[in-house]
């Protein structure tokens, strides 16, 4: 059996793989979801990741710390990786709550993605939250959730959170890396304030690299001192044997989910050969990146571990480990 670095474990200068969990996993017995995890653990990703929504759209969604503790006991060492999770919609302290019980359960192997959401209005209003606070939500709950995690007993009166006497034991031996996703200025601050690093989405290379250079001064401003960042991208991407093919498949997975049309994304959204697409993200790598988080979509569902595994061994050879 092919071990893996979890998250946790791999030097921070490595560049680190992540695969979207597989379409129909938990629509198999147990022991086939067991094949299906170990092939991705063999096609040399370390983590498998994927989003939380509560009522996302039509209604849909996925309970992140549901389904990571579920992927976690899969398999003994492939990481797992919430990405990312819609912090604003939950109270600080059950959260914090579920983050020491993945320390438990998963030791060293889980990273937690945060963001504030926003793609559906309805989403976060139907959750009693008003989405034009959602992102001091996010700030008041990251300063709770790091200190709590941290072994002390907080009491805080804030804008949003009102906590007297809290705690959380026992205390993690090692706390999961949070890596904030978001395109804004607002979202870029929040990770040089409170993460380990920030995960982009739909922009250029120029764009990613500016972007960390923030985190880092804002890092820097808060005298947070050296900080092992983890910046990660997390594209849609395309893969088949031509390029038409990769797009229709891309295209149908995209407009199904976030029910809009595909060219609002297709500036950012490779697809190809593994080859080609590996080119296209090579640069995000030479930007800063060090964690791509891949969410394939071909014509056969059957082919997605198998081509995701081409397109990393692709990526591999072009940016190396990230040293």
């Amino acid at each position: 059996m092919q071990q893996t670095a979890s998250p946790a474990q791999a030097d921070h200068t490595a560049t680190l793989f992540g695969l979207a969990t597989p379409s129909g996993l938990w629509e198999l017995p147990f022991e086939q979801k067991q094949a299906r995890v170990q092939a991705v653990v063999d096609a040399g990703f370390n983590h498998v990741f994927m989003a939380d929504h509560v009522s996302f759209r039509n209604g849909s969604g996925t309970d992140g710390f549901v389904e990571v503790a579920a992927l976690s006991q899969l398999h003994p060492a492939m990481g797992v990786m919430i990405s990312i999770y819609l912090l604003p919609l939950r109270h600080p302290l059950p959260v914090a709550r579920q983050l020491a019980t993945m320390a438990k359960i998963a030791p060293g192997r889980l990273l937690f993605g945060v963001g504030v959401g926003g793609e559906d209005r309805h989403e976060i209003e139907v959750c009693g939250v008003d989405p034009r606070s959602r992102g001091r939500r996010t700030n008041e709950s990251l300063d709770i959730i790091r200190r709590l995690l941290s072994g002390v007993t907080v009491d805080h009166d804030g804008e949003h959170f009102q906590i007297e006497a809290a705690r959380i034991r026992p205390t993690p031996a090692q706390v999961p890396p949070i890596i904030v996703g978001g395109r804004s200025d607002a979202a870029l601050a929040r990770a040089g304030r409170y993460g380990e690093g920030w995960i982009g989405v739909w922009c250029s290379p120029q764009r990613y690299a500016k972007a960390v250079e923030i985190v880092g001064d804002v890092a820097e401003q808060a005298d947070r001192g050296a900080v092992n960042w983890q910046h990660g991208y997390q594209p849609w991407v395309g893969l088949a044997d031509n390029r038409e093919q990769a797009r229709q498949a891309v295209k149908a997975q995209m407009e199904a989910f976030y029910k809009v049309p595909f060219e609002k994304f297709e500036r950012y959204t490779p697809y190809g050969t593994p080859q080609q697409v590996a080119a296209f993200l090579a640069d995000y790598a030479r930007a800063g990146c060090r964690l791509f988080n891949i969410k394939v979509c071909c014509p056969n569902a059957e082919e997605e571990v198998p081509l995701a595994a081409e397109l990393r061994s692709s990526m591999y050879n072009l940016i190396g480990s990230g040293d």
